[in-house]
Protein backbone atom coordinates (compact mmCIF):
# COMPACT_ATOMS: atom_id res chain seq x y z
CA UNK A 1 0.00 0.00 0.00
CA UNK A 2 2.81 2.36 0.84
CA UNK A 3 4.40 1.82 -2.55
CA UNK A 4 1.17 2.67 -4.37
CA UNK A 5 0.63 5.72 -2.16
CA UNK A 6 4.15 6.85 -2.93
CA UNK A 7 3.49 6.59 -6.65
CA UNK A 8 0.23 8.49 -6.33
CA UNK A 9 1.96 11.15 -4.26
CA UNK A 10 4.74 11.49 -6.79
CA UNK A 11 2.37 11.76 -9.73
CA UNK A 12 0.18 14.29 -7.92
CA UNK A 13 3.24 16.31 -6.86
CA UNK A 14 4.55 16.24 -10.43
CA UNK A 15 1.19 17.45 -11.78
CA UNK A 16 1.02 20.23 -9.19
CA UNK A 17 4.61 21.25 -9.89
CA UNK A 18 3.95 21.36 -13.62
CA UNK A 19 0.85 23.52 -13.09
CA UNK A 20 2.68 25.82 -10.70
CA UNK A 21 5.60 26.26 -13.07
CA UNK A 22 3.23 26.96 -15.96
CA UNK A 23 1.24 29.47 -13.92
CA UNK A 24 4.38 31.18 -12.64
CA UNK A 25 5.47 31.63 -16.21
CA UNK A 26 2.03 33.01 -17.02
CA UNK A 27 2.21 35.26 -13.95
CA UNK A 28 5.39 36.75 -15.37
CA UNK A 29 4.46 36.79 -19.03
CA UNK A 30 0.82 37.92 -18.89
CA UNK A 31 1.34 41.06 -16.75
CA UNK A 32 4.42 41.98 -18.76
CA UNK A 33 2.50 41.65 -22.04
CA UNK A 34 -0.49 43.46 -20.58
CA UNK A 35 1.69 46.28 -19.27
CA UNK A 36 3.35 46.65 -22.65
CA UNK A 37 0.02 46.82 -24.46
CA UNK A 38 -1.51 49.31 -22.01
CA UNK A 39 1.61 51.47 -22.05
CA UNK A 40 1.69 51.46 -25.87
CA UNK A 41 -1.96 52.48 -25.96
CA UNK A 42 -1.29 55.29 -23.47
CA UNK A 43 1.74 56.46 -25.46
CA UNK A 44 -0.35 56.63 -28.63
CA UNK A 45 -2.95 58.75 -26.83
CA UNK A 46 -0.29 61.10 -25.47
CA UNK A 47 1.32 61.44 -28.89
CA UNK A 48 -2.02 62.11 -30.59
CA UNK A 49 -2.85 64.85 -28.08
CA UNK A 50 0.60 66.40 -28.54
CA UNK A 51 0.05 66.49 -32.31
CA UNK A 52 -3.27 68.32 -31.81
CA UNK A 53 -1.61 70.90 -29.57
CA UNK A 54 1.25 71.38 -32.06
CA UNK A 55 -1.25 71.99 -34.88
CA UNK A 56 -3.10 74.49 -32.69
CA UNK A 57 0.15 76.32 -31.86
CA UNK A 58 1.14 76.61 -35.51
CA UNK A 59 -2.28 77.54 -36.95
CA UNK A 60 -3.98 79.61 -34.23
CA UNK A 61 -1.46 80.30 -31.47
CA UNK A 62 -3.81 82.75 -29.77
CA UNK A 63 -6.16 79.89 -28.86
CA UNK A 64 -3.51 78.23 -26.70
CA UNK A 65 -4.27 80.52 -23.81
CA UNK A 66 -8.05 80.29 -24.16
CA UNK A 67 -9.80 78.46 -21.30
CA UNK A 68 -10.44 74.81 -22.14
CA UNK A 69 -8.24 74.81 -25.26
CA UNK A 70 -5.74 72.35 -23.77
CA UNK A 71 -8.18 70.14 -21.93
CA UNK A 72 -8.19 66.50 -23.00
CA UNK A 73 -9.71 63.30 -21.80
CA UNK A 74 -8.29 59.82 -21.68
CA UNK A 75 -10.31 56.75 -20.88
CA UNK A 76 -10.22 56.58 -17.09
CA UNK A 77 -8.84 60.07 -16.41
CA UNK A 78 -7.75 63.50 -17.67
CA UNK A 79 -4.77 64.43 -19.81
CA UNK A 80 -2.31 66.96 -18.42
CA UNK A 81 -0.97 69.41 -21.04
CA UNK A 82 1.76 72.03 -20.58
CA UNK A 83 3.19 74.28 -23.31
CA UNK A 84 6.54 76.05 -22.85
CA UNK A 85 8.51 78.44 -25.00
CA UNK A 86 12.04 77.84 -26.26
CA UNK A 87 13.44 78.96 -22.91
CA UNK A 88 11.30 76.55 -20.92
CA UNK A 89 8.90 79.19 -19.62
CA UNK A 90 5.29 78.07 -19.32
CA UNK A 91 3.07 79.54 -22.00
CA UNK A 92 -0.11 77.59 -21.33
CA UNK A 93 -1.32 74.56 -19.43
CA UNK A 94 -4.47 72.56 -18.92
CA UNK A 95 -6.77 73.18 -16.02
CA UNK A 96 -6.42 69.63 -14.76
CA UNK A 97 -2.91 70.46 -13.57
CA UNK A 98 -4.17 73.03 -11.10
CA UNK A 99 -1.14 74.44 -9.36
CA UNK A 100 1.13 71.53 -10.28
CA UNK A 101 3.85 71.54 -12.91
CA UNK A 102 5.11 68.92 -15.37
CA UNK A 103 8.83 69.18 -14.54
CA UNK A 104 10.39 66.08 -16.15
CA UNK A 105 13.72 67.61 -17.13
CA UNK A 106 15.17 64.87 -19.31
CA UNK A 107 12.14 64.71 -21.59
CA UNK A 108 11.88 68.53 -21.70
CA UNK A 109 15.58 68.86 -22.49
CA UNK A 110 15.25 66.36 -25.33
CA UNK A 111 12.36 68.34 -26.85
CA UNK A 112 13.87 71.82 -26.44
CA UNK A 113 17.59 71.29 -27.00
CA UNK A 114 17.79 68.14 -29.13
CA UNK A 115 14.50 68.81 -30.96
CA UNK A 116 13.29 65.22 -30.62
CA UNK A 117 10.37 63.50 -28.93
CA UNK A 118 10.82 61.59 -25.67
CA UNK A 119 8.82 59.50 -23.20
CA UNK A 120 9.50 59.44 -19.47
CA UNK A 121 7.96 58.14 -16.25
CA UNK A 122 7.57 60.66 -13.46
CA UNK A 123 5.33 61.63 -10.55
CA UNK A 124 2.81 64.40 -10.21
CA UNK A 125 2.76 64.83 -6.48
CA UNK A 126 2.12 61.32 -5.15
CA UNK A 127 0.55 60.14 -8.42
CA UNK A 128 2.63 58.21 -11.00
CA UNK A 129 2.38 59.61 -14.53
CA UNK A 130 3.64 58.97 -18.05
CA UNK A 131 4.99 62.05 -19.92
CA UNK A 132 5.41 62.64 -23.64
CA UNK A 133 7.47 65.66 -24.75
CA UNK A 134 7.55 66.93 -28.34
CA UNK A 135 9.13 70.04 -29.91
CA UNK A 136 6.92 72.71 -31.49
CA UNK A 137 7.61 74.11 -34.91
CA UNK A 138 8.70 77.60 -35.89
CA UNK A 139 5.46 78.34 -37.72
CA UNK A 140 2.98 80.72 -36.17
CA UNK A 141 3.62 83.87 -34.30
CA UNK A 142 2.77 82.88 -30.80
CA UNK A 143 5.04 82.77 -27.83
CA UNK A 144 5.16 78.97 -28.01
CA UNK A 145 7.02 79.09 -31.37
CA UNK A 146 10.14 76.89 -31.12
CA UNK A 147 9.10 75.66 -27.70
CA UNK A 148 7.72 72.31 -26.62
CA UNK A 149 4.55 70.60 -25.51
CA UNK A 150 4.37 68.13 -22.63
CA UNK A 151 1.41 65.75 -22.41
CA UNK A 152 1.00 63.42 -19.40
CA UNK A 153 -1.49 60.97 -17.96
CA UNK A 154 -1.68 59.03 -14.77
CA UNK A 155 -0.58 55.38 -14.81
CA UNK A 156 -2.39 54.37 -11.63
CA UNK A 157 -5.07 52.68 -13.75
CA UNK A 158 -2.45 50.54 -15.47
CA UNK A 159 -0.94 49.58 -12.13
CA UNK A 160 -4.35 48.65 -10.78
CA UNK A 161 -5.07 46.55 -13.87
CA UNK A 162 -1.75 44.75 -13.51
CA UNK A 163 -2.39 44.13 -9.81
CA UNK A 164 -5.80 42.65 -10.62
CA UNK A 165 -4.26 40.49 -13.35
CA UNK A 166 -1.59 39.14 -11.00
CA UNK A 167 -4.21 38.41 -8.36
CA UNK A 168 -6.37 36.59 -10.89
CA UNK A 169 -3.43 34.54 -12.16
CA UNK A 170 -2.53 33.59 -8.59
CA UNK A 171 -6.08 32.47 -7.82
CA UNK A 172 -6.18 30.49 -11.05
CA UNK A 173 -2.84 28.92 -10.12
CA UNK A 174 -4.13 27.77 -6.76
CA UNK A 175 -7.34 26.41 -8.28
CA UNK A 176 -5.47 24.68 -11.13
CA UNK A 177 -2.94 23.15 -8.73
CA UNK A 178 -5.69 21.81 -6.48
CA UNK A 179 -7.62 20.46 -9.47
CA UNK A 180 -4.45 18.91 -10.93
CA UNK A 181 -3.60 17.22 -7.63
CA UNK A 182 -7.12 15.83 -7.28
CA UNK A 183 -7.29 14.67 -10.91
CA UNK A 184 -3.81 13.12 -10.83
CA UNK A 185 -4.62 11.29 -7.60
CA UNK A 186 -7.88 9.89 -8.96
CA UNK A 187 -6.40 8.91 -12.31
CA UNK A 188 -3.34 7.36 -10.70
CA UNK A 189 -5.46 5.40 -8.25
CA UNK A 190 -7.55 4.11 -11.14
CA UNK A 191 -4.47 3.29 -13.22
CA UNK A 192 -2.72 1.53 -10.33
CA UNK A 193 -5.70 -0.62 -9.43
CA UNK A 194 -4.91 -3.22 -12.16
CA UNK A 195 -1.26 -3.12 -11.11
CA UNK A 196 -2.31 -3.88 -7.54
CA UNK A 197 -4.19 -6.92 -8.79
CA UNK A 198 -1.17 -7.98 -10.84
CA UNK A 199 1.06 -7.59 -7.81
CA UNK A 200 -1.31 -9.62 -5.67
CA UNK A 201 -1.46 -12.37 -8.28
CA UNK A 202 2.32 -12.40 -8.64
CA UNK A 203 2.75 -12.73 -4.86
CA UNK A 204 0.29 -15.62 -4.84
CA UNK A 205 2.21 -17.40 -7.62
CA UNK A 206 5.48 -16.74 -5.78
CA UNK A 207 4.01 -18.15 -2.58
CA UNK A 208 2.55 -21.30 -4.18
CA UNK A 209 5.23 -21.81 -6.83
CA UNK A 210 2.49 -22.87 -9.27
CA UNK A 211 3.49 -21.63 -12.73
CA UNK A 212 0.19 -22.88 -14.16
CA UNK A 213 -1.66 -19.96 -12.54
CA UNK A 214 -2.15 -16.79 -14.56
CA UNK A 215 -2.30 -13.13 -13.67
CA UNK A 216 -5.59 -11.22 -14.08
CA UNK A 217 -5.73 -9.33 -17.37
CA UNK A 218 -7.56 -5.96 -17.13
CA UNK A 219 -10.35 -5.24 -19.58
CA UNK A 220 -8.66 -2.06 -20.80
CA UNK A 221 -6.35 -2.35 -23.78
CA UNK A 222 -3.50 -0.25 -22.48
CA UNK A 223 0.07 -0.71 -21.26
CA UNK A 224 -1.11 -2.51 -18.10
CA UNK A 225 -3.09 -5.00 -20.18
CA UNK A 226 -0.09 -5.52 -22.43
CA UNK A 227 2.11 -6.06 -19.37
CA UNK A 228 -0.32 -8.63 -17.95
CA UNK A 229 -0.44 -10.49 -21.27
CA UNK A 230 3.36 -10.47 -21.50
CA UNK A 231 3.75 -11.76 -17.94
CA UNK A 232 1.20 -14.51 -18.61
CA UNK A 233 3.09 -15.49 -21.75
CA UNK A 234 6.26 -15.61 -19.65
CA UNK A 235 4.51 -17.79 -17.08
CA UNK A 236 3.32 -20.11 -19.84
CA UNK A 237 6.87 -20.33 -21.15
CA UNK A 238 8.16 -21.08 -17.65
CA UNK A 239 5.48 -23.72 -17.22
CA UNK A 240 6.46 -25.38 -20.49
CA UNK A 241 10.13 -25.23 -19.50
CA UNK A 242 9.37 -26.75 -16.10
CA UNK A 243 7.28 -29.50 -17.66
CA UNK A 244 10.01 -30.21 -20.20
CA UNK A 245 12.58 -30.28 -17.39
CA UNK A 246 10.43 -32.68 -15.37
CA UNK A 247 9.97 -34.92 -18.40
CA UNK A 248 13.69 -34.77 -19.10
CA UNK A 249 14.58 -35.69 -15.52
CA UNK A 250 12.05 -38.53 -15.53
CA UNK A 251 13.28 -39.85 -18.88
CA UNK A 252 16.93 -39.48 -17.88
CA UNK A 253 16.23 -41.27 -14.60
CA UNK A 254 14.54 -44.10 -16.50
CA UNK A 255 17.33 -44.34 -19.05
CA UNK A 256 19.99 -44.39 -16.34
CA UNK A 257 18.07 -46.83 -14.17
CA UNK A 258 17.94 -49.55 -16.86
CA UNK A 259 21.71 -50.07 -17.33
CA UNK A 260 22.35 -49.45 -13.63
CA UNK A 261 19.85 -52.17 -12.71
CA UNK A 262 21.49 -54.54 -15.17
CA UNK A 263 24.93 -53.66 -13.80
CA UNK A 264 23.84 -54.32 -10.24
CA UNK A 265 22.26 -57.64 -11.18
CA UNK A 266 25.30 -58.81 -13.14
CA UNK A 267 27.63 -57.65 -10.36
CA UNK A 268 25.57 -59.63 -7.83
CA UNK A 269 25.68 -62.71 -10.08
CA UNK A 270 29.48 -62.48 -10.40
CA UNK A 271 29.75 -62.05 -6.65
CA UNK A 272 27.74 -65.22 -6.05
CA UNK A 273 28.90 -67.47 -8.91
CA UNK A 274 32.24 -66.10 -9.92
CA UNK A 275 33.41 -64.64 -13.24
CA UNK A 276 31.47 -65.59 -16.35
CA UNK A 277 32.40 -64.45 -19.85
CA UNK A 278 28.85 -63.60 -20.92
CA UNK A 279 28.07 -61.74 -17.73
CA UNK A 280 31.29 -59.75 -17.94
CA UNK A 281 30.45 -58.85 -21.53
CA UNK A 282 27.02 -57.63 -20.40
CA UNK A 283 28.65 -55.55 -17.67
CA UNK A 284 31.01 -54.01 -20.22
CA UNK A 285 28.10 -53.24 -22.58
CA UNK A 286 26.02 -51.67 -19.82
CA UNK A 287 28.99 -49.53 -18.71
CA UNK A 288 29.54 -48.42 -22.31
CA UNK A 289 25.84 -47.55 -22.62
CA UNK A 290 26.02 -45.54 -19.40
CA UNK A 291 29.10 -43.70 -20.63
CA UNK A 292 27.39 -42.90 -23.95
CA UNK A 293 24.26 -41.69 -22.19
CA UNK A 294 26.25 -39.49 -19.81
CA UNK A 295 28.27 -38.06 -22.71
CA UNK A 296 25.05 -37.23 -24.56
CA UNK A 297 23.51 -35.63 -21.45
CA UNK A 298 26.61 -33.49 -20.94
CA UNK A 299 26.65 -32.50 -24.62
CA UNK A 300 22.98 -31.50 -24.47
CA UNK A 301 23.55 -29.53 -21.26
CA UNK A 302 26.49 -27.71 -22.87
CA UNK A 303 24.35 -26.84 -25.90
CA UNK A 304 21.59 -25.46 -23.68
CA UNK A 305 24.04 -23.27 -21.76
CA UNK A 306 26.31 -22.23 -24.65
CA UNK A 307 26.27 -18.79 -26.27
CA UNK A 308 24.97 -18.37 -29.83
CA UNK A 309 27.49 -19.52 -32.40
CA UNK A 310 27.50 -16.05 -33.98
CA UNK A 311 29.26 -14.78 -30.85
CA UNK A 312 32.08 -17.33 -30.58
CA UNK A 313 31.99 -19.04 -33.96
CA UNK A 314 34.52 -19.05 -36.78
CA UNK A 315 34.16 -19.32 -40.54
CA UNK A 316 33.77 -23.01 -41.37
CA UNK A 317 33.71 -24.53 -44.86
CA UNK A 318 30.99 -27.18 -44.75
CA UNK A 319 32.51 -29.13 -47.64
CA UNK A 320 35.70 -29.66 -45.68
CA UNK A 321 33.78 -30.34 -42.47
CA UNK A 322 31.59 -33.03 -44.06
CA UNK A 323 34.60 -34.66 -45.73
CA UNK A 324 36.34 -34.75 -42.32
CA UNK A 325 33.29 -36.43 -40.73
CA UNK A 326 33.17 -38.99 -43.56
CA UNK A 327 36.91 -39.63 -43.30
CA UNK A 328 36.60 -40.23 -39.57
CA UNK A 329 34.02 -42.95 -40.11
CA UNK A 330 35.45 -46.47 -40.18
CA UNK A 331 33.08 -47.70 -42.89
CA UNK A 332 33.62 -47.22 -46.58
CA UNK A 333 29.90 -46.83 -47.36
CA UNK A 334 29.77 -43.08 -46.57
CA UNK A 335 29.64 -41.00 -49.77
CA UNK A 336 30.04 -37.20 -49.98
CA UNK A 337 28.35 -35.31 -52.82
CA UNK A 338 29.35 -31.63 -52.97
CA UNK A 339 26.74 -29.63 -54.82
CA UNK A 340 28.80 -26.50 -54.16
CA UNK A 341 32.55 -25.94 -54.20
CA UNK A 342 32.34 -23.78 -51.09
CA UNK A 343 29.60 -23.36 -48.48
CA UNK A 344 30.85 -21.22 -45.62
CA UNK A 345 29.02 -20.63 -42.33
CA UNK A 346 29.90 -19.11 -38.98
CA UNK A 347 29.95 -21.96 -36.49
CA UNK A 348 31.75 -23.79 -33.72
CA UNK A 349 33.43 -26.46 -35.77
CA UNK A 350 33.61 -29.14 -33.06
CA UNK A 351 29.90 -28.82 -32.16
CA UNK A 352 28.84 -28.87 -35.81
CA UNK A 353 31.03 -31.90 -36.54
CA UNK A 354 29.34 -33.71 -33.65
CA UNK A 355 25.88 -32.83 -35.01
CA UNK A 356 26.72 -34.16 -38.48
CA UNK A 357 28.36 -37.21 -36.90
CA UNK A 358 25.19 -37.87 -34.92
CA UNK A 359 23.16 -37.85 -38.15
CA UNK A 360 25.61 -40.29 -39.73
CA UNK A 361 25.41 -42.54 -36.64
CA UNK A 362 21.60 -42.32 -36.73
CA UNK A 363 21.60 -43.31 -40.41
CA UNK A 364 23.92 -46.24 -39.69
CA UNK A 365 21.76 -47.36 -36.76
CA UNK A 366 18.43 -47.21 -38.56
CA UNK A 367 19.51 -47.87 -42.14
CA UNK A 368 19.94 -51.35 -43.64
CA UNK A 369 23.15 -53.27 -42.88
CA UNK A 370 25.70 -52.53 -45.55
CA UNK A 371 23.57 -49.73 -47.03
CA UNK A 372 25.12 -46.53 -48.38
CA UNK A 373 24.98 -43.25 -46.44
CA UNK A 374 25.04 -40.12 -48.60
CA UNK A 375 26.12 -36.67 -47.36
CA UNK A 376 25.17 -33.80 -49.66
CA UNK A 377 26.32 -30.18 -49.35
CA UNK A 378 24.54 -27.47 -51.36
CA UNK A 379 23.49 -23.83 -51.30
CA UNK A 380 19.94 -22.51 -51.51
CA UNK A 381 18.99 -20.83 -54.84
CA UNK A 382 19.49 -17.35 -53.36
CA UNK A 383 22.79 -18.30 -51.74
CA UNK A 384 21.55 -17.25 -48.31
CA UNK A 385 21.59 -20.72 -46.73
CA UNK A 386 23.85 -23.76 -46.76
CA UNK A 387 22.38 -27.25 -46.47
CA UNK A 388 23.80 -30.57 -45.33
CA UNK A 389 21.64 -33.62 -46.10
CA UNK A 390 22.32 -37.04 -44.61
CA UNK A 391 20.34 -39.90 -46.19
CA UNK A 392 20.42 -43.67 -45.85
CA UNK A 393 18.76 -46.41 -47.87
CA UNK A 394 16.30 -47.45 -45.19
CA UNK A 395 12.58 -46.88 -44.94
CA UNK A 396 13.10 -43.81 -42.75
CA UNK A 397 10.62 -42.18 -40.43
CA UNK A 398 6.91 -42.71 -40.81
CA UNK A 399 4.82 -39.63 -41.76
CA UNK A 400 3.71 -38.96 -38.17
CA UNK A 401 7.13 -39.50 -36.62
CA UNK A 402 9.10 -36.65 -38.23
CA UNK A 403 7.72 -33.99 -35.86
CA UNK A 404 8.81 -36.01 -32.81
CA UNK A 405 12.16 -37.23 -34.12
CA UNK A 406 14.17 -34.45 -32.43
CA UNK A 407 12.54 -34.67 -29.01
CA UNK A 408 14.69 -35.86 -26.13
CA UNK A 409 14.59 -39.60 -25.41
CA UNK A 410 12.12 -40.18 -28.25
CA UNK A 411 12.44 -43.43 -30.19
CA UNK A 412 10.55 -44.48 -33.27
CA UNK A 413 8.41 -47.56 -33.55
CA UNK A 414 11.13 -49.37 -35.49
CA UNK A 415 14.08 -48.09 -33.44
CA UNK A 416 16.76 -50.55 -32.50
CA UNK A 417 17.70 -51.08 -28.88
CA UNK A 418 20.81 -49.52 -27.42
CA UNK A 419 20.40 -45.85 -28.40
CA UNK A 420 20.11 -43.07 -25.86
CA UNK A 421 17.38 -41.16 -27.68
CA UNK A 422 19.43 -37.95 -27.40
CA UNK A 423 21.44 -37.93 -30.63
CA UNK A 424 18.87 -36.06 -32.74
CA UNK A 425 17.99 -33.77 -29.80
CA UNK A 426 21.66 -32.74 -29.67
CA UNK A 427 21.56 -32.11 -33.42
CA UNK A 428 18.56 -29.79 -33.10
CA UNK A 429 20.02 -27.92 -30.10
CA UNK A 430 23.32 -27.39 -31.93
CA UNK A 431 21.73 -26.30 -35.21
CA UNK A 432 19.30 -23.89 -33.55
CA UNK A 433 22.16 -22.36 -31.56
CA UNK A 434 23.81 -21.72 -34.93
CA UNK A 435 20.70 -19.89 -36.16
CA UNK A 436 19.56 -22.73 -38.41
CA UNK A 437 17.00 -25.53 -38.54
CA UNK A 438 16.92 -29.29 -39.04
CA UNK A 439 14.14 -31.30 -40.68
CA UNK A 440 13.41 -34.95 -41.35
CA UNK A 441 11.73 -36.44 -44.43
CA UNK A 442 11.72 -40.22 -44.46
CA UNK A 443 15.37 -41.35 -44.47
CA UNK A 444 16.63 -37.82 -45.27
CA UNK A 445 17.76 -35.41 -42.52
CA UNK A 446 18.62 -31.86 -43.63
CA UNK A 447 20.52 -29.18 -41.69
CA UNK A 448 20.07 -25.62 -42.98
CA UNK A 449 22.38 -22.85 -41.74
CA UNK A 450 22.83 -19.16 -42.65
CA UNK A 451 25.60 -18.96 -45.24
CA UNK A 452 28.34 -16.34 -45.42
CA UNK A 453 28.10 -14.80 -48.88
CA UNK A 454 31.29 -14.46 -50.88
CA UNK A 455 32.50 -10.92 -51.60
CA UNK A 456 33.37 -12.00 -55.14
CA UNK A 457 31.28 -14.05 -57.55
CA UNK A 458 34.41 -15.61 -59.04
CA UNK A 459 33.66 -18.85 -57.18
CA UNK A 460 30.87 -20.77 -58.81
CA UNK A 461 28.00 -21.77 -56.62
CA UNK A 462 25.65 -24.53 -57.63
CA UNK A 463 22.21 -23.93 -56.12
CA UNK A 464 19.96 -26.64 -54.85
CA UNK A 465 17.79 -28.01 -57.60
Amino acid sequence: MSGRSTIRTRVAAAAVAAIVVAVVLLAVAVPALLQRQLTDELDRSLRARAVEVARLASSTPALLTEPGALEGRLTGGALFVQVVDRRGRIVARSGALGGRLLAQRSALRAALQQRRTAYADAALGAEPIRIYAAPLGELGGGSARGGAVLVAATTSGIEQTLTDARRLVLLCALAAAALAALTATLLTRRALRPLARLSSGARRIERTGDASERLPVPATRDEVGELAATLNAMLASLQRAREAEQRFVADASHELRTPLTALRGNAAYVARHGPDGGVLADIEADAARLATLLDDLLALAREDAAEPAAVRGEEVDLVGLVRAVAAGDDSADVVVEAGAEHATVRAERVALERAVGNLVANARTHGPDGGQITLTIALSPDGEHARITVADEGRGLLPGEAEHAFERFWRGSHARAGGSGLGLAIVRATVERHGGSVTADGPRFTIELPAIRELSDSRRRTPVA
